[in-house]
């Protein structure tokens, strides 16, 4: 998270770290539908996360057709092809709130689509075309849009839609995502500021409470942490999250989840309760 590599660093960081080059970033924002951010300028290196359309990006450099630069939602730092950004235009208005929507080429369900925007990006509606959006890269169905302002109030139930969908390490859209990008989307919808990993959400979102000694005791929304992993309470005594257990999102028993868990020698550390949106 700390925009600096090969002596180049961010400008805002002059005075606090070492570096010859300070430089000033240049606003872009996601255009791509979906981009991994990568930690090298390698097409087949692992890949830290991913940013979706409409997301701001400050670019600090360029390593032939790379960019490096970080994420200004969760401040997460990285490369991407230079194709998958563009000079920050309009601010967004709207925000994906179904899983998918298609974007077409022309206002007609007809048309063959381009491609998608997942649950969570966000675009900039210019106008509408009967129920459609037209947006910066084509046309949206409305209905699958929602205004910025207009919030969810359950980070619980964002993520109860994203039950069944693929585990991806580093994925962060509903074709697949791992267990703190679920509980980062699932905030962010509701207005909850969510940092990207683990380790990071377990020290700063909601406020720590003591382990229930009880699953009943659990409150929906709780945060269970274990070394490398999240997951929301998810009610009525069912845990919720994305594991590589199954490969995929699931709901299950938390006591039955504890207990496989802690079989496998991760013993829950942390539990943290989210303030009501």
């Amino acid at each position: 998270m700390t925009p600096l590599r090969d002596g180049v660093a961010a400008l805002h960081l002059e005075g606090q770290v070492e570096a010859g080059r300070f430089v000033a970033s240049e606003p872009c924002r996601i255009r791509a539908f979906t981009v991994p951010l990568r930690r090298m300028p390698d097409p087949s290196g692992p890949y830290d996360t991913e940013l979706l359309h409409g997301e701001a990006f400050d670019l600090y450099g360029q390593t032939g057709e790379w960019g490096w630069g970080q994420a200004r939602r969760d401040g997460y730092v990285g490369y991407l092809p230079l194709a998958a950004i563009a000079p920050a235009g309009p601010e967004p208005t709207h925000r994906v709130r179904d899983l998918r929507a298609f974007v077409y080429p022309g206002p007609s369900i007809k048309a063959t689509p381009s491609g998608h925007l997942p649950l969570g990006a966000e675009c900039t509606v210019l106008d509408l075309d009967g129920r459609f959006a037209r947006i910066e890269t084509g046309y949206i169905f409305a209905d699958h849009l929602g205004p910025l302002d207009a919030l969810e109030t359950d980070p619980v139930s964002v993520a109860e839609r994203l039950i069944g969908i693929p585990y991806l390490w580093g994925g962060k859209s509903s074709l697949g995502l791992d267990c703190s990008a679920l509980v980062q989307t699932a905030c962010q919808a509701c207005g909850i500021p969510a940092l990207r990993d683990s380790d990071m959400q377990e020290q700063s979102l909601g406020q720590a409470i003591n382990i229930p000694d009880e699953p009943g005791l659990y409150e929906r929304g709780d945060l269970l942490f274990w070394p490398g992993h999240v997951a929301f309470a998810q009610g009525e005594g069912r845990l919720l999250h994305a594991t590589g257990a199954f490969m995929k999102v699931v709901s299950e028993p938390l006591d039955t989840a504890l207990a496989r868990i802690a079989g496998q020698g991760h013993l829950l550390r942390t539990v943290r309760r989210l303030s009501k949106p």
